[in-house]
């Protein structure tokens, strides 16, 4: 993912009319707060739109992405890229190697069969301490750096689709 840094964010040109699907997890509510504004706050900078699909843990993501992907190119308002947010921590079991190895696998599977910019802002962290730092948008802000991701894939798709 790309790293959230001013000095990035101010060197990437804006894509003005992009349309960015942001699926989010809310298992650990607080965390997905705040990887959300940095999501949108990144998108804002970049002059892009968004669109907010709310699921309750992040196995559900990635089928929420195929559907409303489906139903976007259906109604004829494609999106032009696509963000996954979530957080997913540790327990006591091999629980936490499921979800994020498959919601991964999966994510990574419809970018590349789609074609279509795709950042996986999930966290996989050991504990709230890191998932904090993480997810804080006056820290390391992995909300806003997975919409730069995203929109970094983008501007290559369109710089290639023009060639």
């Amino acid at each position: 993912m790309v790293a959230h840094t001013p000095a990035t964010a101010k060197s990437r040109p804006p894509v003005p009319g992009a349309r960015i699907l942001i699926v989010e997890a809310r298992f650990y509510d607080d965390i997905a707060d705040e990887l959300l504004v940095g999501a949108r706050n990144a998108a804002d900078a970049a002059q892009a739109k968004t669109d907010v699909l709310t699921v309750d843990g992040a196995l559900e993501i990635p089928a929420t992405i195929a559907i409303a992907l489906d139903a976007a190119e259906k109604a004829g308002r494609p999106y032009h890229a696509v963000v996954a947010l979530g957080c997913v921590i540790r327990g006591e079991t091999g629980h936490y190697d499921i979800v994020a190895g498959e919601s991964a696998r999966a994510l990574m599977d419809l970018s590349v069969e789609r074609r279509i910019p795709l950042a996986n802002g999930i966290l996989t962290v050991e504990n709230d301490e890191q998932a904090w730092t993480r997810a804080r948008i006056n820290e390391l802000n992995k909300g806003g750096g997975a919409v730069e991701a995203a929109l970094a894939v983008l501007r290559i798709q369109r710089n290639v689709q023009e060639a």
